[in-house]
């Protein structure tokens, strides 16, 4: 477990190189007829404006702020948006980092990565793959690993997200958040201890938390979804799981139709341009696969923008109806 007193240390110590993301308030009703009855503001923590792009700046920054650096730099392993927040964070700090990325991460992203001069190694069918080539790369040069999501430092960066939630809302019930390996959502959980219901969903073709649950602990599941370069690593993480299963009440899917007509109502309702893990969340409330009370005070974690946007407006063949 990680406890407030180290959440308030790792915020304050990241909190220079980071943005404090804002949240705005919309009419459910604004995303999907289906959430149109009475009931309060939905909230949407906008931290697709974090630095790098996503949520993953805060453990990037609090991995090189609180861990001693050698030499040789840093090494990460990501399916794209933990690489961006590494490769990032070693530029703003002048440390040098290796990225090992699978063949699905998205070209933005591996673009991205490249723009702030860190060394991007391409290759595996999975984030499982980049990451064992990554391991061999820490042994053989003596860098320091970043885990994205299974990593002490990780997790504390991740909690500052709620940390900083708590602050702006202080009256939420409820917190929606996307779940791949885990870091987000146990470091919200973490923060909230419980105070906040933490509700975490998943894609269909990724339910690795779902499958943990399920056996008692991290385990394989599958890695088959939109989401697959953001949101599929093959099990969620070991010091992630007993976070989980403290505080995080439940946990929901949805399917990829959901989740790219959940990115599509978000631009056309507010105009807030993500990639699809990011919409994630969203999809769970549109499809009511989770359905708030009448007076229920919800906030939705948008994690993350790096995505190739031009399919936005595109014609939807068979819209989903809810």
């Amino acid at each position: 477990m990680i406890t407030a007193a180290e959440i308030r240390h790792t915020y304050d110590t990241i909190k220079p190189y980071i943005r404090r993301t804002p949240v705005i308030e919309i009419d459910p009703a604004a995303l999907s007829a289906t959430l149109s009855t009475p009931g309060p503001p939905l909230v949407l923590k906008l931290e697709q404006l974090q630095c790098a792009g996503s949520f993953k700046a805060r453990g990037a920054f609090a991995n090189l702020l609180l861990r001693d650096v050698p030499a040789p730099g840093v090494i990460a392993a990501s399916g794209g948006n933990h690489g961006v927040a590494v490769a990032y964070a070693a530029h703003r700090l002048g440390v040098p980092a290796k990225i090992f990325v699978p063949t699905i991460a998205s070209p933005v992203k591996i673009d991205t990565i490249r723009s702030f001069g860190a060394d991007v190694v391409v290759g595996g069918d999975r984030y499982a793959d980049a990451l064992a080539a990554a391991e061999h790369w820490v042994t053989a040069s003596g860098a320091m690993s970043i885990h994205a999501f299974d990593q002490r430092e990780t997790l504390l960066g991740q909690a500052t997200l709620g940390l900083e939630l708590g602050e702006q809302v202080t009256d939420l019930d409820t917190v929606l958040v996307a779940v791949g390996g885990g870091g987000l959502i146990a470091g919200i959980a973490a923060h909230f201890a419980g105070a906040v219901r933490v509700i975490g969903v998943e894609p269909v073709g990724a339910p690795t938390l779902t499958y943990a649950r399920a056996s008692g602990g991290p385990t394989d599941a599958p890695t088959d979804s939109i989401t697959a370069d953001a949101l599929a690593p093959r099990r969620v993480g070991k010091l992630v799981f007993p976070i989980t299963e403290a505080y995080v009440s439940d946990v929901v899917l949805v399917d990829d139709d959901a989740i790219r007509h959940a990115r599509r109502s978000l631009w056309r309702a507010v105009r807030i341009a993500v990639e699809p893990a990011a919409a994630t969340a969203t999809a769970a409330l549109i499809t009511r696969t989770y359905r708030p009370e009448p007076d229920e005070r919800v906030a939705v974690i948008i994690s993350g923008a790096n995505a190739t946007l031009a399919d936005l407006d595109a014609p939807v063949k068979n819209p989903p109806t809810y």
